[in-house]
C-alpha cells in the first residue's frame, strides 16, 4: 500500500507544502545556522562550507518566508509605511533566494552573509508573530 508521500511524488510542490505544514519550525536549529552563516566573517570558509550554510540558508528561508506571508498585512492594498517595507522586504528576499552563489569566493561569501540576514529578519518578524 502506497504512503502518502508515495503518491505526492509526483506533484513535489505538494509534498514541499505538506512537510512544511506538518514541521515546526525549529527555531533554535534556524538560529544557529545564522550564527555559523555569520561567523564565517571572522574568517575564509571553504566552498564546501559555504555551499553547506547556503543549502540550509535557503531551506530555513523557504519555510520562514511562506509562514511570514501568510501572516503579512494584505500586499495587494499596502497602507502605511511599515507595510510598504516589509512587502519589499519579503519581495527582495524572494529576489534573493532566485539567484545563485556567484562566480568567486567573495560573491559566495556576500551571498550567504545576505541570506544569513535575511534568515535573521524573517525568524525576528516569525517568532514575534507568534509570541515566542
Amino acid at each position: 500500500m502506497p504512503t502518502r508521500g508515495a503518491q505526492d511524488m509526483n506533484n513535489p510542490q505538494k509534498t514541499v507544502l505538506g512537510l512544511q505544514q506538518r514541521l515546526r519550525l525549529d527555531t533554535e536549529t534556524i538560529s544557529a545556522t545564522i550564527r555559523w552563516a555569520l561567523h564565517f566573517g571572522a574568517g575564509r570558509p571553504t566552498p564546501g562550507e559555504l555551499a553547506e550554510a547556503e543549502g540550509l540558508l535557503r531551506g530555513h528561508i523557504a519555510v520562514l518566508l511562506t509562514e511570514v506571508r501568510e501572516e503579512a498585512p494584505d500586499q495587494k492594498n499596502p497602507s502605511g509605511a511599515e507595510v510598504c517595507q516589509m512587502t519589499s522586504r519579503l519581495k527582495a528576499i524572494g529576489r534573493q533566494m532566485a539567484e545563485g552563489l556567484g562566480d568567486s569566493p567573495l560573491a559566495a561569501h556576500v551571498k550567504v552573509r545576505h541570506l544569513a540576514r535575511d534568515c535573521q529578519w524573517l525568524l525576528a518578524h516569525y517568532t514575534a508573530r507568534a509570541g515566542w
